[in-house]
């Protein structure tokens, strides 16, 4: 791979830089066309990242490396386990090249033997062998990302648990910051989740190696949080690119794939990277938050640490839904909309009028200890809206007689005829906001239906009969939406999302005409 005519100039003091000039200077691509500058960096690059105490390093490499091969060929031996099913791409590395990346990773294999599950691990490794002295320093790096202890901060998923908690994490991102796109995708696709699944590989091998190492370039100094970006600024362009007849009937994981291989026909690495660091996303420490909790319902839904292939459907199975007031398909469209570890549970039927009435009380008592819950509603008129309630209708009665608000910052309305649509906090999509709430606002002693302000409280444990999503220990719940502090808000004024009394229920409703919400009272026309 020749150098550019005009080499990028890297200054000699970049590593002494503060680390936002770095990582601005990463993005801006200062080393991006240098390949003799990203040999002299990425090693250095990777020292500074944080790791283990007792990390393997180039002479343990060169060690078993020779216990485990003697002669060069290492045709008979077998790629670790871990591997298996997963996309190994060279990079237009040589034969010798190819020879080297097997060893490193069976050498992998045999050093870190708790990896069960890696698919980014390979291509990672191909890509920094083309910037390494050689094979045991690639080895090094590539330990020390395995090996890394920074706080918040993962490089390299190292089991199909992880693994799938940053798909369903990717999918929760792209629900929220790709509205469009999702919504395509849902419509096309059985299975949302599935599609999702496919996003490190949209990435690593699907971009070609020049877009491939400027995302390494950040990569390196970010962390997985840059893979989020890029593939939502992917997911982004991509809907650009559709037709407007939008997938019907075409195979969306191969769209998807191909769109990505072909991405220097729709836009510019630069474009890319600019438009993905222009994405507002929470910070790393609250995406690692919705990790862990996609991570935990994972573990309620059987999903182990060792597992390495999925045993179970990951969405709920369309084919047999029934409902009177909306189709299988729009139901896939709201289902899709719900956070993706609520998505692996399948919904359980609490109250509908034409089984139970029309009592505002019958409904409390049905849905009283199910947590999340979602309210479908159908008019006179044929029109069909919802909400996603996350919090229990039994935390209406703290209030006592009045009718006060509670819920969390992952409530949403939506619409599903005449028009699909969600409408969420605004903090959600704009969480800079909440730095511009006045604090005489956010110290207002009581809430206020016009304060669309949110927070979690606790509940009563849900009942025994029938569990919709396992949580019986609600203060260990996580999520960047369900607690006050990721947005520095006042509990007393932070649970402003649904309120429930005998005359009726709001849920979203503001005294601005740009807050969408759901209020219903007595004497109102409404079915099921």
């Amino acid at each position: 791979m020749p150098e550019p005519q005009q080499p990028a100039q890297i200054p000699w003091d970049v590593l002494g830089r503060p680390p936002k000039e770095l990582k601005r200077l990463a993005r801006e691509g200062c080393w991006g066309w240098s390949h003799a500058g990203r040999a002299r960096l990425y090693p250095r690059l990777i020292q500074q990242v944080s790791c283990r105490l007792v990390t393997p390093d180039a002479l343990v490499y060169r060690d078993v490396a020779a216990r485990l091969f003697g002669k060069p060929s290492v045709s008979s031996h077998p790629l670790p386990e871990f591997l298996e099913g997963c996309p190994v791409p060279t990079y237009c590395l040589s034969p010798r090249g190819v020879t080297a990346l097997k060893k490193i990773l069976i050498c992998v294999g045999a050093l870190f033997p708790d990896i069960t599950h890696s698919p980014l691990l390979p291509a990672l490794a191909a890509l920094l062998l083309h910037y390494s002295e050689d094979e045991a320093q690639c080895f090094e790096s590539v330990s020390r990302l395995i090996a890394s202890n920074a706080p918040h901060a993962a490089y390299i998923d190292q089991s199909f648990l992880a693994h799938q908690a940053s798909c369903m994490t990717f999918g929760d991102l792209a629900s929220k910051h790709c509205p469009a796109a999702h919504k395509l995708i849902a419509g096309a696709a059985e299975n949302v989740l599935e599609v999702y699944s496919e996003w490190l590989s949209w990435l690593f091998p699907g971009l070609p190696f020049g877009y491939a190492v400027r995302v390494l370039d950040v990569f390196l100094l970010e962390g997985q949080k840059v893979l989020y970006r890029i593939a939502l600024a992917l997911l982004r362009q991509f809907r650009l690119s559709v037709a407007p007849a939008g997938l019907q009937g075409s195979d969306i994981k191969a769209e998807l794939q191909a769109f990505a291989r072909n991405i220097a026909e729709h836009v510019t690495v630069d474009k890319l990277l600019e438009r993905a660091f222009g994405i507002r996303l929470f910070s790393r420490k609250e995406i690692w938050l919705l990790q862990m909790a996609n991570r935990k319902a994972l573990v309620e839904r059987g999903i182990t640490v060792v597992q390495r292939r999925p045993s179970f459907h990951l969405a709920v199975d369309m084919q047999n839904f029934s409902s009177s007031i909306v189709t299988a398909q729009e139901m896939r469209l709201v289902w899709s909309w719900i956070p993706e570890r609520f998505s692996l549970f399948p919904p359980l039927l609490l109250f509908s009028t034409s089984e139970d009435g029309c009592s505002l009380q019958r409904f409390y008592t049905c849905c009283e200890g199910y947590e999340p819950t979602v309210l479908l509603i159908k008019t006179t008129e044929g029109e069909v809206c919802g909400a996603f309630l996350s919090s229990d209708w039994s935390e209406r009665k703290k209030s006592g007689a009045t009718s006060g608000f509670f819920g969390t910052g992952e409530c949403f309305v939506f619409t599903v005829r005449p028009e699909a649509e969600r409408y969420e906090w605004v903090l959600i999509k704009k969480p800079e906001l909440a730095k511009a709430v006045p604090r005489s606002r956010q110290r207002s002693p009581s809430p206020a239906p016009e304060s669309p302000l949110g927070s979690s409280g606790d509940s009563p444990s849900p009942s025994p009969k029938h569990l919709a999503v396992p949580s019986p220990q609600r203060r260990a719940r996580l999520s960047p939406f369900l607690a006050i502090r990721h947005f520095l808000l006042p509990s007393k004024t932070a649970s402003m999302f649904m309120a429930g009394s005998r005359d009726g229920i709001v849920i979203g409703k503001g005294g601005s005409r740009s807050v969408k919400g759901i209020a219903i009272g007595k004497g109102d026309r409404y079915r099921d």
